[in-house]
């Protein structure tokens, strides 16, 4: 990670573990007249913070009874509800030229150390393929015991391409264990392949690098779905991404060889406590990646035989090609805390693919996964 990326993930980290308010510092002598356009200027400033009306955007897929993309709706084609109640439809585009801001989130614990190799190269060519020059942009993060950011947002090939070569799992020492240092949120004690912190780093992509961005956003996440040490829960790495307003595609790559017979720091789930969790403990990873990409708007793809991981990037990005983006503006009265969506077509026959809901107010920590 070269000097700009890791001072980045540092500022990160040290953001996610405390809060800390920036306010205004003058210092001299200060005139009254330079005192009173100072107030006046931050009573504006509130007074706009006021009135401000948040509003919704939905970004949605549109499929018919085949399974097809159906792009040439228009406006009048949709319906939306929010809670229930019917909403009016203020905007309305086929975003096909929109920027694109894309995340890729590569699960590099050992479990998945026999198909790296796939999906750094099926990643590249994706990328390579998808993003438009001066228009589209994104990073690459790798997740294990750890959560590291290999490339910010950038349309560099080269950049993305070095970022890419740069994935690796971690090595184990001769007791079986890695010798990695302490979880960069706080936490700790796990050996260099003891953690898989699937739900850290949806939360971080989603929260330090989303939420900054503008226009259409997705992340992708390459994962057998296991979470093994994350501080974050699952219902906190959905919110974070639904309060970024980021949809997330999973593509499951489970490699039922890949926990091998290692013992101590083993893999995914059975790794840093020396041996194999007790089978009622054993963790359904495809459910987990189903449910951030259901209630995110994006989906769950499986690779398999039939299924390869080329194909799957060429079905998300016909999906990212042919989306609809529609918003409305709720009503004044509305209260803090999540709300669900309900996009539908007219046409009973089409379905609809697009985000469950979405927060409004402050963040009030951990919610109850939908």
């Amino acid at each position: 990670m070269d000097g700009a990326a890791s001072a980045f993930w540092s500022k990160l980290v040290l953001k996610s573990e405390s809060s800390v308010a920036l306010r205004p510092c003058v210092t001299g002598t200060v005139t009254v007249f330079a005192s009173l356009l100072l107030a006046g200027a931050i009573l504006a400033q509130e007074s706009k913070i006021a009135v401000e009306v948040k509003t919704v955007s939905i970004l949605a897929t549109v499929r018919d009874k085949h399974g097809k993309i159906v792009s040439d709706l228009s406006k009048d084609a949709f319906q939306v509800e929010e809670d229930g109640r019917p909403q009016t439809i203020d905007y309305f585009a086929c975003e096909s030229d929109l920027p694109l801001r894309l995340g890729l989130l590569v699960d590099t614990s050992l479990s998945q150390r026999r198909v790296l190799e796939q999906e750094r190269n099926a990643s590249f060519s994706f990328l390579d393929k998808l993003l438009r020059p001066e228009k589209d942009v994104s990073s690459i993060v790798q997740f294990d015991f750890d959560v590291t950011l290999l490339q910010d947002f950038t349309s560099s090939r080269p950049r993305l391409q070095a970022a890419l070569q740069k994935l690796e799992t971690p090595q184990m020492d001769t007791q079986g264990a890695g010798g990695g240092g302490p979880h960069p949120r706080g936490g700790g004690g796990h050996g260099r392949g003891g953690g898989t912190h699937l739900y850290d780093a949806v939360w971080l992509a989603s929260d330090e690098l989303m939420s900054k961005q503008k226009g259409r956003k997705a992340i992708i996440v390459l994962s057998d779905g296991v979470d093994h040490g994350s501080k974050e829960t699952l219902a906190d790495a959905i919110e974070a991404a639904q309060r970024a307003d980021t949809v997330v595609y999973s593509i499951l790559f489970a490699d039922k060889e890949g926990y091998g017979n290692y013992h101590g720091g083993g893999m995914g789930p059975y790794g840093g406590h020396g041996g194999r969790y007790p089978q009622q403990q054993h963790v359904d990873g495809k459910k987990i990646l189903e449910q951030i990409s259901r209630l995110t708007g994006g989906r769950l793809f499986e690779v398999s035989k039939k299924e390869t991981v080329d194909k799957i990037y060429a079905d998300i990005e016909e999906e990212l090609r042919n989306q609809y983006n529609l918003g409305y503006t709720p009503g004044k009265d509305l209260s803090p805390g999540y709300h669900k969506i309900h996009l539908s077509t007219l046409n009973k026959d089409l379905k609809v693919q697009a985000r469950d809901g979405y927060y409004s107010g402050p963040q009030a920590g951990a919610s109850a996964s939908r």
